[in-house]
């Protein structure tokens, strides 16, 4: 990847890896030094949903959400087997896959080194966190490999569709199988305030400010993309002023949650492009494939994590991880891609 590409990625998102980190140590500071006020904001909730945890999550989502345009969809049919590969890959692959991998690691191979009442919430967040297919973001990863953008939009468009309907039943299904007790009620809402009202709320907006004029609306998404990280960081710092206390007793949980996180990215990522080149999609199509199969929608895992188990729960930090490692590993990710062009094109049928 040259160097000249990276202006693509806005500051916010080249350097979200360092402002993640500091996040944690200014939200693990504030909750040492002003827990009253935490536990305060922590008691401002309504049916299970903490008011300003909720306000910075909408912030999060609807940007991000005003980008996907929904009339892509008839731009499938160019792509069938990239499309194939992108729904197996995200639907059918990916969330097993991280269940099996939370199984094995936190359940049983990481189990000594983590506290035994948190680790079916931590297996919990790692699933919310896989079953949430990436929304926006991927967009960023699709130009820095030079992918199809109507491909890209087509296959975020599609995923985000099918996300109202499958995003709840396949983590109950998923949590069930892990043993977790899912509150139906909570999930349901949680799908509902942080899914379906966001995309109808988004896709209104979008077509308000579509009316002014392209170029109008790409000012406006200039304008309007940097509130996603900030509430995102935002959100973070609370997060981690409630689980300061478990952090600072515990620092190695970070680093064990983050090992089954990065053998699924490159797992999914690696099985989609392979599947790409088998199947004989360009690798303009390839590229954005894999790399939605590899990151995650984590603003709505954070959410949800946050909705069915609290502030302070080990699926919330799970999730948080997540955040932590997307941008560095994603970029590993389009560098791959990338330098192995020429192995990919020399596979196709064509050549």
């Amino acid at each position: 990847m040259d160097t000249d590409e990276l202006p693509v990625m806005s500051f916010f998102e080249r350097y979200l890896t360092l402002w993640v980190g500091l996040c944690i140590i200014a939200g693990i500071a504030l909750g040492q030094f002003f827990p009253s006020a935490f536990k305060l904001i922590g008691s401002m909730q309504v049916a299970q949903v903490n008011l300003p945890v909720g306000v910075l999550i909408w912030v999060m989502i609807i940007p991000m959400l005003v980008k996907v345009d929904f009339s892509a969809l008839h731009e499938v049919r160019q792509h069938v087997r990239g499309i194939g590969v992108t729904l197996f890959v995200n639907w059918l692959v990916k969330p097993f896959s991280m269940a099996l991998l939370g199984w094995l690691f936190i359940r049983h191979w990481f189990a000594p080194w983590l506290p035994a009442e948190q680790i079916d919430s931590y297996i919990a967040g790692l699933i919310l966190l896989a079953a949430a297919p990436c929304t926006a973001m991927v967009f960023v990863w699709s130009r820095l490999t030079g992918g199809d953008p109507l491909f890209t939009l087509s296959q975020v468009a599609l995923n985000d569709s099918i996300m109202v309907f499958a995003f709840a039943p396949l983590v109950a299904f998923l949590l069930g199988l892990s043993a977790i007790v899912v509150p139906w009620d909570t999930l349901v809402t949680s799908v509902l305030l942080y899914i379906v009202i966001p995309v109808i709320f988004a896709q209104i907006w979008r077509k308000a400010l579509l009316k002014q004029g392209q170029d109008y609306f790409d000012v406006m998404m200039m304008k309007i993309g940097p509130w996603s990280i900030m509430a995102l960081l935002g959100t973070l710092i609370l997060l981690f002023a409630f689980q300061g206390e478990a952090i600072l007793k515990q620092p190695l949980v970070i680093a064990l949650l983050a090992v089954p996180i990065l053998i699924q990215v490159l797992l999914n990522s690696a099985l989609a492009y392979w599947l790409n080149r088998r199947l004989g999609e360009s690798h303009q199509v390839a590229c954005p494939s894999a790399l939605i199969g590899a990151s995650n929608f984590f603003e709505l895992a954070v959410a949800a994590a946050i909705s069915l188990f609290g502030f302070e729960s080990g699926a919330a930090l799970a999730t948080v991880v997540g955040v932590l490692i997307e941008v560095p590993v994603m970029l590993l990710v389009v560098r791959v891609v990338n330098s192995s062009k020429d192995w990919y094109e020399s596979g196709l049928p064509s050549a």
